[in-house]
């Protein structure tokens, strides 16, 4: 079975409806390691060390987080500039984390129809994401689509659980070996048909 990280980074997670009812579910999943990046460093002074460490335990890593001014909240950012040096993670004998698998799931204020050429925000979502991406490519890890949740201040109790339940179901996925058939077709994974049965 596949380890899982997942580097949550939300500055206002007591108040996010959507973020709780996602990471409550999955959080002591068995082969998860859930790491609150702001419950760790509330002063943005990241341990690199350890978080080489635990990123070397792991085969797949999740960076989760609400889609902040089109990206993410700044502890994130700032765990990324720090933690993945040139040397180890990237580089000539940056090596640490090739063929890890990496992805992103998201959370937005806003619904889909918006990030599009024709919507106001112009851009897809993983258009917006592309960062990340390359971020995985440079370290020679394996990116996946986003697993979004959008347009959360509308979502019901029970629309909010429903994609709690996808959530779990794809870290078992993901734990089983995703295969790229599973994905190649969709522009986010919660699309995926197997997400939708529980």
């Amino acid at each position: 079975m596949k380890k899982i990280l997942i580097l949550f980074s939300h500055p206002k997670f007591e108040k996010s409806r959507a973020n709780l009812a996602l990471v409550n579910l999955i959080k002591d999943i068995n082969g998860v390691t859930f790491q609150d990046l702001y419950e760790c460093y509330p002063d943005f002074n990241v341990d690199i060390a350890k978080e080489k460490v635990l990123l070397e335990a792991h085969d797949i890593i999740i960076w989760h987080h609400p889609f902040y001014w089109y990206s993410c909240p700044p502890l994130m950012k700032q765990w990324i500039d720090t933690v993945l040096e040139f040397g180890w993670a990237y580089g000539p004998k940056g090596n640490a984390l090739n063929h890890k698998t990496c992805l992103n799931v998201i959370t937005t204020g806003k619904s889909r129809e918006v990030y599009c050429a024709e919507g106001s925000n112009s851009f897809t979502i993983n258009q917006f994401l592309r960062p990340f991406e390359q971020t995985a490519n440079l370290c020679g890890m394996d990116y996946l689509p986003p697993f979004a949740v959008m347009e959360t201040h509308k979502l019901t109790d029970d629309q909010l659980a429903d994609y709690a339940k996808q959530y779990a179901k794809l870290i078992s996925l993901l734990q089983q070996g995703i295969s790229v058939n599973d994905y190649e077709a969709f522009s986010f994974l919660n699309d995926i048909p197997k997400l939708k049965t529980f």
